[in-house]
């Protein structure tokens, strides 16, 4: 007998098991009764039950020390044999962990806390788990992944880009092998053999785009017909079979970043069309754009990226397109092309929202800081923008299935994961995805240090006295790492810093590529450090020799981000595992957020006495301004969400298409 509260590939789940619902508090059915049950056991992972397990895990894990590598494989295959048959029981968890947590000291030297067996265990139980900065969520996302793979589950671990996905998979590889289980990377520029072949294994580790998209790919393929499905895949035919095995089990690590900011973006699977006339559209539509003037022709809208032309504005475009080919006769037509060139003229800056490199525009996520790979603006924006910057246009493509993460995840069948700032988010978590947030205490007491922030009239005083707080630290010997909110913003530091002769690294979307040396040398004696966001993220800077005793890590917060979180993942990068640190916030009052949120008659009155405001009304400000993008935000994700679902209507995502976009 097969327990039924772990989903796998078969006779019970079927071929591909996932949720048929995509919302945990609309329209989902009830759970299972023995999934019930495995939710009902997560509401009791309180205080009293995480000693119970953590003293059946230390008294499991002593076992198994003991044992040699012919009894220690021999005792992998009894706990493996009784979590198939069993499930995912409080005493074959314990020891399943134990035995994980064996194979990281035997492999890697490393002993897990029991923080981690306690954030692992949260995973298990279909929840989030809030741990810190530096508390190792790496190993607790393995100990979870190692547990449910044990018991036959297929698990997806979702990372943040590629290059941690591979880095985590690679680490972790001698550890899943101790354990009897394959581990398998989806990253991009892989065939789909390799695609496939990667998820047939154990564990899984990729991007949650990547995820996406393969399962778009597979809805693409999959017969209405399960018979018919069926009998392709006895057929060997092998363009028929789907990547993935189904969407069993999740385990998200910032899951914040993936639930809440990627949020906001549908992911669109295209194909190309040949349009031959579009491309000279494009172009007059852009000449347009260039002749217009704002505040009499078009007003911006930067919080919804949006330019909206005012009525002499609609009279001058007409005008303008007299002459025009008939396809200019269209009011609608031409008013909205004219509105999304003034947007791409306007509203989308180089260095800050994209990059041109090869002659291609490569799009930077607002929340990670590096390149978006792959991602397209879509409705002719992308194409605009290329004109823009005088690259060649790509052709333009029709959608034939997008999904959104808020439908997608809670299709999963199991979900859960971990990140260092959950808590702003709970509320939106759970209404969402039905997931629930629990707190993991620190493995070492707090020993970061918050200075007072501070506040400069503009950008133009701001630089240059970040870059000499920078210098005043950096004679102590003491490393530093400043963070800025954009590409342009760290090659501004930069120069300040060049021209008063101190050494540094910027880590940027342009170096992507060098982010794990520079990463490597951020805690060393004496090292500077310029960053974006993506400093942010899946990172670790270990402190150097001697550098505790100068007092560690100094962050300085040059950015206001939309969301607290994000400013707390920043912050977090130094005093980490008990380690010294300090962080301050310094801040000036045309940042984008203050411009996005505040009238122009209220920033000049507040930079006519930002020096004189104490810290905490700088904070208080600041607080303010993401509060107030932060409920923009969630109206965004809200909409965005009623849209995905009359996108789905009306491509028919539960019948898919039987052909297969060309972009595959």
């Amino acid at each position: 007998m097969i327990s039924a509260d772990h989903p796998m590939p078969g006779l019970l789940w079927g071929d591909y098991p996932e949720r048929g619902s995509a919302f945990p508090d609309r329209d989902r059915p009830a759970l299972p009764a023995a999934l019930q049950a495995l939710s009902d056991w997560a509401a009791r992972l309180l205080p009293s039950s995480r000693r119970a397990l953590l003293d059946a895990f230390a008294a499991r894990r002593e076992s198994f020390r003991a044992l040699d590598e012919a009894q220690f494989a021999a005792a992998v295959r009894r706990i493996r044999l009784a979590l198939h048959m069993d499930g995912l029981q409080d005493g074959h968890v314990a020891s399943a962990l134990a035995l994980a947590g064996v194979a990281c000291e035997r492999r890697l030297g490393i002993r897990v806390f029991d923080t981690q067996v306690v954030g692992a265990a949260i995973i298990l139980a279909n929840q989030l788990a809030e741990m810190a900065t530096g508390e190792g969520k790496t190993y607790v996302a393995a100990l979870a992944a190692a547990t449910a793979a044990l018991a036959g589950i297929p698990v997806h671990v979702v990372t943040a880009n590629d290059y941690l996905a591979a880095r985590d998979a690679d680490l972790l590889r001698p550890v899943y092998g101790l354990l009897g289980l394959k581990v398998g990377t989806a990253v991009q520029g892989q065939q789909a053999g390799e695609r496939r072949a990667a998820y047939r294994c154990d564990i899984t580790y990729g991007t949650a785009r990547e995820l996406v998209f393969d399962y778009l790919r597979d809805g693409m393929g999959r017969s209405p017909n399960p018979l018919h499905q069926r009998l392709r895949h006895l057929t060997g035919d092998a363009s028929s079979l789907p990547l993935l095995r189904g969407l069993c089990m999740a385990i998200i690590d910032e899951a914040d970043s993936v639930l809440i900011d990627e949020a906001r973006v549908p992911f669109i699977l295209s194909q190309p069309v040949r349009n031959d006339q579009e491309s000279g559209y494009l172009s007059h539509s852009l000449g347009i754009a260039h002749r217009l003037r704002n505040i009499i022709d078009f007003r911006l809208d930067w919080t919804a990226r949006t330019a909206q032309l005012t009525e002499p504005g609609r009279e001058r475009v007409e005008a303008l397109v007299l002459h025009s080919a008939p396809v200019w006769r269209n009011r609608l037509h031409r008013e909205e092309a004219v509105s999304t060139a003034l947007a791409a003229l306007h509203l989308y800056r180089r260095d800050s929202d994209y990059l041109v490199r090869y002659g291609r525009i490569l799009i930077i996520d607002p929340t990670s800081g590096r390149v978006a790979d792959g991602r397209a603006w879509s409705r002719g924006l992308h194409q605009l923008i290329e004109l823009k910057e005088g690259c060649s246009p790509t052709r333009a493509a029709e959608t034939v299935a997008q999904i959104t993460y808020q439908r997608f995840f809670p299709r999963y069948l199991r979900l859960g994961g971990l990140s260092g700032t959950l808590g702003e988010s709970a509320g939106e978590l759970r209404d969402l995805y039905g997931l629930a947030v629990r707190r993991v205490p620190l493995h070492r007491p707090d020993r970061r240090r918050t200075l007072p922030a501070r506040l400069f009239p503009h950008s133009r005083a701001l630089w240059p006295a970040v870059a000499q707080r920078i210098a005043e630290i950096h004679r102590s010997g003491r490393p530093v790492l400043a963070g800025t909110a954009s590409v342009a913003d760290s090659d501004t530091l930069s120069c300040c810093l060049r021209a008063m002769g101190i050494p540094h690294s910027v880590l940027n979307a342009r170096n992507d590529r060098a982010e794990a040396d520079i990463v490597a040398r951020a805690g060393q004696r004496g090292a500077v450090t310029v960053a974006t966001n993506m400093a942010g993220r899946g990172t670790d800077i270990v402190l150097g020799k001697g550098v505790a005793d100068l007092g560690g890590l100094h962050v300085i917060c040059c950015q206001m981000n939309a969301a607290r979180r994000i400013d707390r993942q920043l912050m977090g990068r130094c005093a980490r595992q008990g380690d010294p640190g300090s962080v301050e916030t310094w801040l000036a009052v045309d940042a984008p957020l203050f411009r996005e949120v505040l009238p122009a008659a209220v920033r000049r009155l507040i930079a006519a006495r930002a020096a004189a405001l104490p810290g905490f009304c700088v904070r208080a400000l600041a607080a303010l301004a993401q509060r107030l993008m932060e409920r923009r935000h969630r109206l965004e994700r809200r909409r965005l969400l009623d849209h995905d679902l009359a996108m789905d209507r009306h491509l028919g995502f539960a019948s898919p298409p039987t052909r297969r976009p060309e972009d595959d």
